[in-house]
């Protein structure tokens, strides 16, 4: 498989596309007002404890506070930050009774956000710190060593496994990364004293400052895609920008000198994303439907609680019976749900409708296809086997929203929720107004201030809706357009038009 990193640099944002055999699978957005997250370790205090949920929420100095779960609270990291009087206390408590909390209110002790907010929800935290470098991560606090799954070779495994051990500090545990396949000992020692080094700048930032505070920033969008995904297994790295391309290369002679070579400056004249095809399937990709290679299409909807795709037959007409043709289009669009999920980054949890199918062996047949496309994500998934309904049930780990929510925003006219109020049911609200203003309203004139759409639609024809309003309640109504209203809106004033009427008649 070609597997390609193509990066395009403007004014307003940084993309990240990764393709595999010159299909987008993976893309990023590093826009100036919203700066990566995730990784970031900071000094806060224990705002409020819910013993109900058994968490703890920690003012970071955000507009919501963190969200802690005890089970992420690591009792050593939490001691490291203690003043010794406090840490005895801490262990008296531990010994004397387990149903205590872990934290107290208004305790101060280091988080690191390991996802981002969401919605009305804040950032979730742990205080089981880790600090990625290239080759390793190191963790305060723990004492084992463990080395990436990705690497599949037994041997390899076992002497990382070994160097490991050989260089871990007294009180740190690591994990050896995919990267540092075939790598010798001096090579994660340097990372290793690296990562020890930035610990300690850390700690001494933590010891003179008050919470809440940033006490450590982690790499931005760009520099943490080259650090985690600039892989071996990546043929090219394309970027369009000089400034870009010199530093990623200026990072690389100093992790992973033989990478250097893959990385190239693009210089040519059609923009980047252009010359990749990469434009044309964001277009796309991002879309409500998704259209399917062999004419079905898919329908994509987030809600705060999940994410719901379905699946339809389009225009496609097989030959075969109405299974095989349901099999069909379900293999097509479960190679294209898994490309999706990577894309958008969707997270949380995902409810799948496939087309109904009765054969039990094409049921069985759609998941274990479904099965082997979602294991090439990097993020954890669960899945359920399909139901009786031909739904499966998932969810897709998420540490920052969807990328549909990072590059958009909630429409002004319908908050977000894809429909606004009929201009029908809207005139019907406004004679309930002029039907209550009747009953105690001392002028027979008012003005009617509504969206320029709405407008035109009260006033528009001899007959208009509005003249009626007018002869059925023996009220003038002169409407007026105005651009700042909602298409849902419409507001009342007195016929001088120095005094709002709207909420003294509204229910």
């Amino acid at each position: 498989m070609k597997k390609l990193i193509v990066i395009n640099v403007s004014i307003g944002e940084t993309r990240i596309a990764i393709l595999e055999d010159n299909s987008l699978v993976e893309l990023y957005f590093e826009l100036p007002e919203n700066e990566r997250m995730v990784g970031d370790i900071y000094y806060g205090k224990v705002a409020k404890i819910v013993n109900g949920i058994q968490a703890a929420f920690v003012n970071i100095g955000h507009k919501q506070d963190a969200f802690l779960h005890f089970s992420d609270i690591n009792r050593n990291v939490l001691e490291l930050f203690a003043e010794k009087a406090e840490n005895d206390t801490q262990k008296n408590n531990k010994r004397r009774n387990y149903h205590e909390p872990p934290v107290k209110k208004g305790q101060n002790l280091m988080v690191q956000i390991t996802k981002e907010p969401l919605a009305n929800k804040g950032a979730r935290v742990t205080t089981s710190l880790s600090l990625p470098g290239r080759f390793l991560v190191l963790m305060p606090g723990e004492s084992g060593v463990g080395v990436s799954r990705k690497i599949q070779n037994k041997r390899e495994k076992y002497r990382l496994k070994g160097i490991g051990h050989a260089i871990k500090p007294a009180g740190f545990g690591l994990v050896v990364r995919t990267v540092s396949e075939g790598k010798d000992e001096a090579t994660l020692k340097a990372d290793l004293d690296s990562l020890l080094k930035a610990w300690n700048k850390l700690k001494k930032q933590a010891g003179k400052t008050n919470p809440p505070s940033l006490i450590h920033k982690d790499m931005g969008m760009l520099s943490s895609v080259i650090r985690d995904l600039f892989t071996p297994d990546i043929h090219r790295l394309l970027v369009d920008d000089s400034k870009m391309y010199k530093h990623i290369v200026k990072y690389l002679k100093e992790v992973s000198p033989q990478m250097v070579q893959n990385v190239e400056h693009y210089q040519g004249k059609i923009p980047i994303f252009d010359q990749h095809g990469i434009e044309a399937q964001l277009t796309r990709s991002l879309s409500r439907k998704v259209s399917l290679k062999k004419g079905g299409y898919l329908y994509i909807d987030h809600t705060e609680a999940l994410t719901a795709i379905d699946v339809n037959s389009g225009s496609f007409s097989g030959k075969a019976d109405h299974d095989s043709n349901s099999l069909k289009i379900n293999l097509d669009a479960a190679n294209e749900i898994a490309r999706q999920l990577r894309l958008r980054d969707i997270g949380g949890i995902i409810i799948i409708d496939f087309i109904d199918m009765v054969d039990e062996n094409n049921k069985r047949k759609l998941y274990e296809e479904f099965y082997r496309e979602v294991k090439k994500d990097r993020a954890q998934v669960n899945m359920t086997r399909l139901s009786e309904f031909g739904i499966i049930e998932m969810t897709r780990e998420r540490v920052r929203p969807a990328l549909l929510f990072s590059i958009s925003e909630p429409c002004p006219a319908c908050s977000g929720t894809g429909r606004i109020i009929s201009k029908t049911t809207i005139v019907a609200r406004i004679e309930r107004w002029l039907k209550r203003y009747k009953t105690e309203g001392k002028d027979h004139t008012v003005v009617l201030l509504a969206h320029p759409e709405l407008a035109k639609f009260l006033t528009a024809g001899y007959r208009s809706r509005i003249r009626r309003l007018s002869w059925k309640y023996w009220i003038r109504v002169k409407v007026q357009a105005d651009e700042n209203i909602s298409m849902e809106e419409f507001r009342f004033l007195n016929k001088s038009g120095d005094e709002d009427l709207t909420a003294k008649f509204m229910p």
